[in-house]
């Protein structure tokens, strides 16, 4: 029983993530609004770009660990990518972010991660 859930909750954050990014490359705008600290108009693209590449690729290794190794492997890449929605909180927080969107969005995503994580090794 355990391991469907786990498997389940896997694929559906590696598949998150790689649509998060898709839609930081595609549509970089609405997509920072939705992150919580919406872009300047006119601002500094690249950096809306690397987020999308960020996201992307996590989703893409993700997807490759689940596709190639074990339940242990991706157990420890989902327990260390979790840092990344973490330091998402922090930055929400600190560039004029609801604390809804830092908490609601991004805390609740680490949380997520960090269980389908131990999940994964627990099977």
């Amino acid at each position: 029983m355990l391991t469907p859930i786990a498997y389940g909750l896997a694929i559906v954050l590696v598949l998150l993530a790689i649509l998060i990014g898709a839609r930081f490359l595609l549509v970089p705008q609405a997509a920072a609004a939705g992150y919580g600290v919406p872009a300047r108009p006119g601002g500094d693209a690249a950096y809306l770009t690397i987020k999308g590449l960020r996201d992307l690729t996590s989703g893409v290794i993700g997807a490759a660990l689940l596709a190639f190794s074990g339940t242990h492997a991706v157990g420890w890449y989902l327990l260390a990518v979790a840092l990344t929605p973490l330091g998402d909180t922090v930055i929400v927080l600190r560039h004029g972010g609801t604390r809804a969107a830092a908490f609601g969005i991004h805390f609740a995503t680490a949380v997520a991660v960090v269980i389908g994580g131990l999940l994964m090794l627990a099977v």
